[in-house]
């Protein structure tokens, strides 16, 4: 069974699949809702699940201006897809001809010449084809009339608050890491390459990675806890996104302390799970004050990622 299809060329053991079609954005407890709804389906049926998804997002086309930050990179997506036990993630490259298609169009195309569906599964609030003409009505239409099963997956609600990426993401951007884990059913992972920084870090006895390229959301300005997998072994992290005002730096960085690590990480990619928040960013009277607080804020990560019984867990 193939994993992953990156065109649009689709084997035929893939035909006759349940799928549903998505940006899945985050992969959170909402889309795992739906996932797991789809897999038991095809199970049932003993037919392949599969996702469809989009690279790059149709917005990113559409009006990049108003794009929002991803979530996760399309293979955070297509790992975290996979982690749901779907068989197949068919990613479609976002075209302008994609973009084009009308609703009917997309369905012929996509749903019934390359998959053949047998069923779908989608969210009440699905869009498709050309000016979001598809909506989950127009979908049971086009379903009926061609014999494909259509079941709509009520989202999630978390705390009175319905699960959903842009809930997540202003969480984020908020600080608020452990109400967008609660929304994710997962850490909230950062991507990024190990560059040289200023050396300071390790001159105070709290040597850090700087992290740049990081392509999806950065949480706003704090100290956080997390962890990081370095071969078999996962370490706890204390995370400080931001500037350094105790040094006059300005500048908003994102610098990575890994308890009882020793190691050169430069060039490397590493990847951050962050779990929760820690303080917000400070400016101390005396460097002798700034040691005494990472002091505590070590212990604090320590005890937090100890608590989450992930201390072990990639």
């Amino acid at each position: 069974m193939q994993g992953l299809v990156n065109g649009w060329d689709l084997p035929e053991s893939l035909r006759m699949a349940f799928a549903t079609i998505g940006n899945f954005d985050g992969v959170h407890r909402g889309h795992r809702a739906l996932l797991e709804r789809l897999t038991s389906a095809a199970q049932t049926a003993g037919v392949p699940s599969v996702v469809v998804t989009f690279d790059p997002p149709p917005m990113a086309l559409l009006r990049p201006e108003a794009l929002p930050p991803r979530l996760t990179t399309i293979e955070q997506r297509v790992d975290l897809i996979r982690q749901a036990g779907v068989d197949t993630v068919w990613i479609l490259p976002t075209t302008r001809d994609l973009l084009r298609l009308s609703a009917a169009e997309f369905f012929q195309r996509v749903v019934m010449e390359r998959l053949a569906a047998r069923g779908l599964m989608e969210g009440p609030n699905f869009f498709f084809g050309r000016d979001r003409g598809g909506t989950i009505d127009v979908l049971r239409d086009m379903c009926d009339k061609n014999s494909v099963i259509l079941e709509v997956i009520e989202p999630v609600r978390i705390e009175n608050e319905w699960v959903s990426s842009s809930a997540i993401r202003a969480a984020l951007m908020a600080g608020d890491i452990a109400a967008a884990v609660r929304q994710l059913g997962h850490p909230y992972r950062l991507n990024g390459t190990v560059v040289d920084g200023a050396h300071r870090g390790r001159s105070l006895g709290f040597p850090t990675a700087n992290l740049a390229d990081v392509a999806t959301v950065t949480p706003g300005h704090g100290v956080y806890a997390g962890r990081v997998s370095i071969g078999e072994k996962v370490y706890a992290a204390a995370v400080h996104i931001g500037p350094n005002p105790t040094f006059g730096e300005n500048a908003s960085k994102i610098e990575v302390h890994l308890l009882d690590f020793t190691g050169d990480l430069y060039g490397n990619t590493l990847a951050v799970d962050l779990l929760n928040r820690v303080r917000g960013v400070q400016k101390f009277a005396s460097v002798d004050q700034l040691l005494s607080q990472l002091r505590d804020d070590v212990e604090t990560v320590r005890n937090l990622v100890i608590g989450t019984g992930l201390e072990n867990s990639a």
